[in-house]
């Protein structure tokens, strides 16, 4: 069975190179969630203004990955104590969010960050909201499949690369 579920976890750029390569994801869509309206542009989002989230639509197989192995993966990649930022991105457009189509799925992160603060795997509180998923808008064209086609820019270099780096490292078993 597939389900969806919506991860904000910083730039979508980002977020989107982690999961395009982790096995059992079989789609993964940049683009904008929970904001004040419809069909949001990149330029309008950056903004701040919008009430969006940058995220990602992370399609995936239930019977190959579970929804804990997607928090495990999402928590490891990017920042959770970092309120609306992630690095030198900062703005609520950049915030820690992520966004269930399910109970189950709302049930079992709320129960996976509750083990990460006992555990005092960061050293400052989670920020990241939980809700149930809004109406999803996909990115422009430009911004999908952005780090695969731009690994040269700075940017994909020094913020994007050494994401996949960790992911490569301690999650190995779990990629395509």
């Amino acid at each position: 069975m597939k389900e969806k579920i919506y991860f904000a976890s910083g730039c979508f750029w980002c977020t989107e190179a982690v999961f395009q390569r982790v096995h059992g994801v079989v789609n993964v869509k940049p683009g904008y969630i929970d904001g004040l309206f419809r069909n949001p542009a990149y330029r309008e989002v950056c903004t701040g203004r919008t009430g969006h989230a940058e995220c990602v639509e992370i399609e995936y197989e239930t019977a190959v990955i579970s929804i804990a192995e997607l928090l495990e993966i999402n928590f490891a990649t990017h920042d959770p104590t970092q309120l609306n930022a992630q690095g030198n991105d900062k703005g609520t457009q950049y915030r820690s969010g992520i966004y269930c189509t399910t109970d189950n799925q709302k049930s079992e992160t709320l129960k996976f960050i509750e083990l990460l603060e006992k555990e005092n795997i960061f050293d400052k509180s989670i920020v990241t909201e939980i809700k149930m998923a809004t109406e999803f808008f996909e990115a422009e064209l430009e911004h999908q499949n952005y780090y695969s086609t731009h690994k040269e820019q700075p940017y994909c270099q020094w913020v994007i690369h050494p994401k996949i780096e960790k992911l490569e490292k301690y999650f190995s078993s779990k990629l395509s």
